[in-house]
C-alpha cells in the first residue's frame, strides 16, 4: 500500500513537475475560459491559422537573435499580431473578407517560415515549440503565463457582456454604443496572447485543441452562456493537470497528452451528453 502511495505521489517530488502542474493549471484554465469565445464566435479555424502563424515568427526570431525563450516568445507574438490584426485591417479596409485575408497572410507567413527553417540548424530544439515541452518550463515561463492569465481573465470577465453581445448581435451592439470594432481587435489580441502563453506547454501545432475543446465539451451539456466560460475553464484546468500526472506515470509527453485527453473527453461528451449526446438523440 505504501509503495502504491509513493508511486502516486512521486511526480510531486520533483521541482520541474511542480512547475509543470502550476503551468498546466494556469494555462488550462485560461484557455478553457477563452475557448467559450472561440466556440460562440465559431472561429476555430481562424484561431488555428493564428496558432500556425506562430511558427514563422519563431523562425525569424531564431534567425536574428538565436533560439531562446524570449526571442521565440516575441517572434511568435509579432507574427501572430501581424497575421491576426493585419487580416482584420485588410478586411475592414477593402472588399476582401476576413477569412480570405487571413488565409492569404497566414499561408504567406507560414511559407516564409518554412523557407527560413530549412536554412537554420535548430530542428531538435524547435520541436519543443512545435509540440510543446511543459516539463521544461522555467520560472520565467511561469511568470509570463501568470501575467497573461491575469490580464486576459480580468479583461474578458470585465467585458464579458459587451463581448458576447458583439459576437451574437454586432449591429444591435453598435446601435447601443458598444465599440464593436475595438472589441473585435481586443478579443483577437487576447486570444493571440493566450496562444503565446500556451506555446511552451503544447506548442503552436497543438495549441488550437486547448483553445477550442474545453468550451466545446461544455456546449454539449448546457445552453447557458456563462457556464461555457467557467465550465470550460474548469475542464481545461482539470484535464491539463491530470495530463501531467498521466504523462509522468505512462512515460509519454505531457503536451500531446493534454490535447489527447481533451479529445477523449469530447468524444465521451458527444456520446453520453444528456442534452445533445448521440445516445440521447437515438433514444
Amino acid at each position: 500500500m505504501n509503495e502504491f502511495i509513493d508511486w502516486l505521489a512521486e511526480p510531486l517530488q520533483h521541482q520541474f513537475n511542480l512547475r509543470a502542474l502550476v503551468a498546466a493549471l494556469l494555462i488550462g484554465f485560461t484557455n478553457g475560459y477563452a475557448s467559450a469565445f472561440v466556440v460562440l464566435r465559431r472561429d476555430a479555424l481562424k484561431v488555428g491559422s493564428l496558432s500556425h502563424a506562430l511558427l514563422p515568427g519563431i523562425a525569424v526570431a531564431i534567425l536574428i537573435t538565436g533560439l531562446s525563450d524570449w526571442s521565440a516568445f516575441l517572434g511568435a507574438l509579432i507574427a501572430a499580431l501581424i497575421v491576426g490584426l493585419g487580416s482584420l485591417a485588410v478586411s475592414r479596409g477593402s472588399r476582401i473578407d476576413h477569412d480570405s485575408a487571413l488565409a492569404i497572410l497566414y499561408t504567406a507567413a507560414f511559407s516564409g517560415g518554412i523557407v527560413i527553417l530549412r536554412r537554420i540548424g535548430v530542428q531538435s530544439e524547435l520541436s519543443e515549440w512545435l509540440f510543446g515541452s511543459i516539463m521544461h518550463m522555467s520560472n520565467g515561463d511561469l511568470w509570463v503565463s501568470f501575467i497573461i492569465a491575469l490580464v486576459a481573465l480580468t479583461v474578458m470577465t470585465a467585458l464579458q457582456r459587451p463581448l458576447v453581445m458583439m459576437l451574437f448581435e454586432p449591429n444591435v451592439a453598435a446601435s447601443l454604443g458598444v465599440p464593436v470594432r475595438a472589441l473585435n481587435y481586443l478579443l483577437m489580441g487576447l486570444l493571440i496572447l493566450i496562444l503565446i502563453s500556451s506555446l511552451q506547454a503544447v506548442g503552436c501545432i497543438l495549441a488550437l485543441g486547448l483553445l477550442v475543446t474545453p468550451a466545446a465539451i461544455m456546449f454539449l451539456f448546457t445552453n447557458a452562456t456563462s457556464k461555457l466560460f467557467w465550465g470550460g475553464g474548469v475542464i481545461g484546468a482539470v484535464v491539463s493537470v491530470s495530463a501531467i500526472f498521466i504523462g509522468w506515470w505512462a512515460d509519454i509527453e505531457q503536451g500531446p497528452t493534454i490535447v489527447l485527453l481533451l479529445g477523449a473527453a469530447f468524444a465521451v461528451a458527444f456520446v453520453v451528453s444528456p442534452r445533445y449526446g448521440v445516445l440521447k438523440k437515438s433514444a
